[in-house]
């Protein structure tokens, strides 16, 4: 099931937009709108990211036929809602909604927006566990000048696979491109064709991959051994960057981890720690199946204090903040322009959801 299709324009004339976003008003933005809608009203509220807001004053939702937001906010309250922009790449948030679940409101993704933070941190990552730098900073912290024997390794000729070559992976295979790199895709469905190759979500100019020309090898399926297939290659670096569905719930568990350690190959999760067996990862971590992990994403999130991830060898953790970025917002901003451009044309509009697949 796919999205629904928008409604046709001409012009937003009696639309009510809600953004809902953790920051402040952007006043600057707002009325870049206004000028271009004359006819759209626009509201702003403010909430944190961390949890769902909690229920705004009746005001607020009276009339609302568009929203721009993360978390998903009382169906009952939005009787008129059409139109859902997230400010996230996937859904997994809303699955559950009743807005959600109506086949007449059409919902649309942020998918591109956090492409080249994300793929920075993946490859930011494997290059502080393939250069040590981790052990030259805490020498650094103790006024040491001891040299580590370890040898870097650099990345010429290595192979990075992706599981989920959506916008983030894509980025991602370009940056281990330019490290020379092999790349070796996977995807739910077939991608047998150049033309099936190509994306054609929001991109920032001079990212990603969106005629799909980087990947040497392409693997697809969603099966177990279809999967195990894929880690069968040889991988140097895996990028977990699909997203969370029943499927792909801990599609790396004890057996993928002891398929990976034929390479020692090193993990790196920005997508959703579900995806992952925590147990597995710790017994692959400790007996060096892997030759080290680094985390955006974990299961349980966050971690509780004490948890015993915080000690394992070779592993890096962050608290889901690879997603950050200065210019994040901006390109938020691009996403929900030119869809609401689209939305007054009555034109196709990008980044538009494959409810089926949540992505």
């Amino acid at each position: 099931m796919g999205s629904a299709a928008p409604a046709t324009g001409p012009g937003l004339k009696g639309e009510v937009l809600l953004i809902a976003f953790p920051g402040p008003h952007n006043e600057e933005w707002v009325t870049e709108l206004k000028a271009a809608h004359p006819d759209l009203e626009v509201r702003w509220v403010t909430h944190s990211i961390a949890s769902p807001p909690e229920s705004f004053p009746p005001e607020i939702y009276a009339d609302v036929t568009l929203l721009a937001g993360f978390w998903p906010i009382p169906a009952a309250a939005v009787p008129k809602l059409r139109y859902v922009q997230l400010f996230s790449a996937g859904a997994d948030r809303w699955i559950d909604s009743d807005l959600y679940k109506n086949p007449k409101i059409t919902f649309c993704t942020a998918n591109g927006a956090h492409a080249p933070q994300i793929a920075e941190w993946v490859i930011g990552n494997w290059l502080m566990a393939t250069h040590h730098f981790l052990p030259w900073a805490a020498a650094q912290k103790e006024a040491k000048g001891t040299r580590i024997t370890n040898f870097a390794s650099d990345s010429p000729g290595l192979r990075m696979g992706i599981l989920g070559y959506g916008a983030i992976g894509r980025h991602a295979a370009r940056l281990g491109q330019a490290l020379g790199m092999e790349v070796y895709a996977h995807t739910r469905s077939e991608k047998a064709t150049p033309e099936s190759r190509k994306d054609d979500s929001y991109c920032v100019a001079g990212t990603g991959d969106p005629d799909g020309l980087i990947p040497t090898k392409w693997f697809h399926g969603s099966s177990k051994t279809a999967v195990n297939d894929f880690l069968s290659q040889d991988l140097d670096l895996l990028v977990l960057s699909l997203p969370l569905t029943k499927e792909s719930h801990h599609i790396l568990s004890a057996e993928q981890f002891e398929i990976l350690s034929k390479k020692k190959t090193f993990v790196a999760n920005i997508a959703r720690g579900q995806h992952i067996d925590t147990d597995a990862l710790l017994v692959a971590l400790r007996e060096g199946k892997i030759r080290g992990a680094a985390l955006d994403v974990t299961d349980p999130e966050p971690l509780p204090e004490g948890h015993e991830l915080f000690t394992a060898p070779n592993v890096f953790i962050t608290p889901h903040i690879s997603w950050q970025s200065a210019h994040l917002g901006d390109r938020l901003q691009k996403i929900v322009s030119t869809n609401l451009e689209k939305l007054g044309k009555g034109e196709a509009l990008i980044n538009l959801m494959n409810r089926e697949h949540h992505y």
